[in-house]
């Protein structure tokens, strides 16, 4: 890969970018993934249902502080999206703007829910510049946030129906009735009128290095792309992921990536008793969305070492022994939202999508 910055490096980012432009592109937006979100412990949202205007504004103030330490280790920063902005960009033609979209980051169901349900309202009040596509670039668990909302779009009255009812004890207060979480009552109404064309534009999705959990609807999405940092072990197929993985490997990162193969349905972090709202909605969601599924089972799906989700086309793709410690490459799960595979992404994204339009 040429180094960032030099000719040949901006020469290949505005093809990236003119077909994109061909296309009709008209938005990119980054999603990070868990943990480096604004509310990873869920603890500004019970604060939101009293204070909402307050609430918003410690998001901000955490989601800084959150980026000044995570920096780009997994995480998507505002400088990753004015730099991939500027590079697709050619003097003259349409400017495809790139937008951050931020949920909780909370490790659970019913975190993963709000942000799918937050990112359709994002998409449904936006005012996109032509009819073309939306481009949702997802790192880890925000794959998941994408794949709920895919459903959501694509599903029938009864299914949004259900899904709704099982969370509504984390927006609706019991016995008053009363809504203190409006985006969800504002995004059921909408759902319930115009699914599956409520955001108004066909989405076109790209995960990086998102551990499979929940399916995919395709009448909720046009495109579906994956990205998965692996190593082919040898006596394995290709598409499968050795475990159990040695500690020294996951500390080095030598096979891949870890957290993907890892965090996998069954691995959520409940959230807190005290939160008992959020907490009852999680345990109905699971049941709604993995009801199949029981905790003695969790060991015999990290066993089968999958890595390939069933929809979408899945580049395995060897990004090289990762430098330092584990704490800056996430067991090999930070390697995606670096600057330095910018250019091989949006190439990816532009010949695996678009070059053949």
């Amino acid at each position: 890969m040429p180094q960032c910055g030099c000719d040949e490096y901006h020469k290949r980012m505005r093809w990236a970018g003119a077909a994109l432009r061909r296309s009709g592109v008209a938005c990119i937006y980054l999603t990070h993934g868990t943990f480096v979100g604004p509310d990873a412990l869920g603890i500004l949202a019970e604060v939101g249902r009293v204070f909402p205007t307050a609430s918003e504004a410690v998001r901000g103030v955490v989601k800084r502080i959150v980026d000044k330490v995570a920096g780009e280790a997994g995480n998507y920063t505002a400088e990753y999206a004015a730099r991939l902005e500027a590079s697709l960009h050619k003097p003259g033609q349409r400017l495809i703007p790139v937008r951050l979209f931020r949920w909780s980051s909370e490790n659970h169901h019913i975190g993963r829910a709000d942000g799918a349900v937050r990112l359709i309202d994002e998409l449904a009040s936006r005012e996109f510049p032509l009819k073309g596509s939306v481009l949702l670039w997802g790192h880890s668990h925000a794959g998941n946030v994408f794949a709920l909302a895919t459903n959501l779009l694509g599903g029938d009255r009864e299914k949004i129906r259900r899904f709704f009812e099982a969370a509504e004890v984390y927006y609706r207060r019991p016995v008053v009735g009363r809504v203190d979480v409006p985006v969800w009552k504002r995004v059921r109404k909408l759902l319930e009128r115009e699914a599956p064309a409520a955001v108004g534009l066909p989405l076109d999705i790209v995960t990086f290095g998102t551990p499979i959990r929940y399916g995919w609807d395709s009448a909720g999405y046009a495109k579906l792309l994956h990205f998965v940092n692996h190593r082919a072990a040898e006596g394995l197929p290709e598409y499968r992921a050795v475990f159990p993985p040695k500690l020294d490997d996951i500390k080095t990162g030598a096979n891949g990536d870890y957290l993907q193969q890892l965090g996998i349905a069954g691995t959520n972090v409940m959230p807190g008793m005290l939160t008992w709202r959020t907490w009852l909605a999680d345990q109905r969601l699971n049941r709604l969305l993995q009801g199949d599924m029981r905790h003695r089972d969790t060991l015999e799906r990290f066993q089968a070492g999958a890595i390939v989700p069933d929809e979408g086309t899945t580049l395995l793709v060897d990004y090289d022994r990762p430098e330092g410690g584990i704490a800056q490459h996430i067991a090999g799960h930070a390697v995606y939202t670096r600057q330095q595979w910018m250019l091989f992404h949006a190439e990816e994204v532009a010949r695996r999508l678009y070059e053949a339009v």
